[in-house]
């Protein structure tokens, strides 16, 4: 495959990735949606068609990597890095995309419930502020664009994200890959998704399983720079933890994978 190729690849099959994953959480959310309060089984099942739909559309462009972390490893199990940027760089223009189409497909929800009074009146002021009016510390839709903890303690954050991404990663390296080793075939597509939605419904509750720090990090700018009334902050000092974590879990889980089945 060519670097043109694996460049549009990851741009569309990342777009896709959080436009439909992304999507679902919008959909839960948001005020005005019909989906408001379909519940964790709804996101994460959400999140693995996601997925699946990705994969299945640009596998044969780019293997549909679509993960930093997926890539890591498919590069510390083969040794040939030389893709590695051009996947990054596609992973995240992609990601940044996804989120932009989110928020066009949902304005009206977006608008509504970021100017509901109930809705505002619920956020934490920031730390240390005694007015009441002032604006909250994370918006109440930052969770639609990227994850955050239910308890912060950084170590368990840290090992959540990081435990999560071994299991996702090393189920690509053993099960995932297609003939050239590259990327995801059509079998493997199926069963990674299928095994997206375990670690959601069995590790998505301490952090919202980031698993994957393109789609961490791209909506999150996207929602630092999006003109959402009311959104809050974007959260920073959590933003490192869904990044360090999904890139040290993929190294780790090639790391299992060299030893104990090559």
């Amino acid at each position: 495959m060519s670097t043109s190729d694996i460049f549009i690849g990851e741009i569309i099959g990342t777009a896709v990735l959080i436009l439909l994953g992304a999507g679902v959480v919008a959909a839960v959310v948001l005020k005005r949606s019909k989906a408001q309060n379909a519940g964790w089984l709804a996101i994460t099942f959400g999140w693995g068609f996601a997925v699946l739909t990705a994969v299945y559309m640009t596998g044969s462009l780019s293997g549909a990597h679509l993960n930093p972390a997926v890539t890591v490893g498919i590069a510390l199990k083969d040794g040939d890095w030389s893709n590695v940027p051009v996947y990054f760089a596609g992973q995240l223009l992609g990601a940044m995309i996804g989120a932009t189409l989110v928020w066009i497909a949902y304005y009206g929800q977006f608008q509504a419930h970021l100017t509901d009074p109930e809705i505002l009146a619920e956020q934490p002021a920031e730390e240390g502020m005694v007015d009441q009016k002032a604006a909250p510390k994370a918006g109440p839709v930052l969770g639609i664009f990227s994850t955050g903890p239910e308890v912060r303690n950084v170590w368990q954050n840290l090992a959540t994200e990081i435990i999560g991404t071994v299991v996702l990663v090393l189920a690509v390296l053993t099960q995932g890959l297609n003939d050239s080793g590259k990327g995801l075939g059509a079998v493997g597509g199926l069963m990674v998704a299928l095994v997206v939605v375990g670690i959601g419904l069995s590790l998505g509750g301490p952090t919202g399983y980031a698993i994957n720090p393109a789609r961490d990090l791209g909506p999150r700018i996207v929602h630092a720079l999006l003109p959402l009334p009311n959104k809050g902050g974007s959260d920073w000092s959590y933003a490192w933890i869904p990044v360090v974590g999904p890139l040290v879990g993929g190294a780790l889980a090639a790391g299992i994978y060299n030893i104990a089945f090559v």
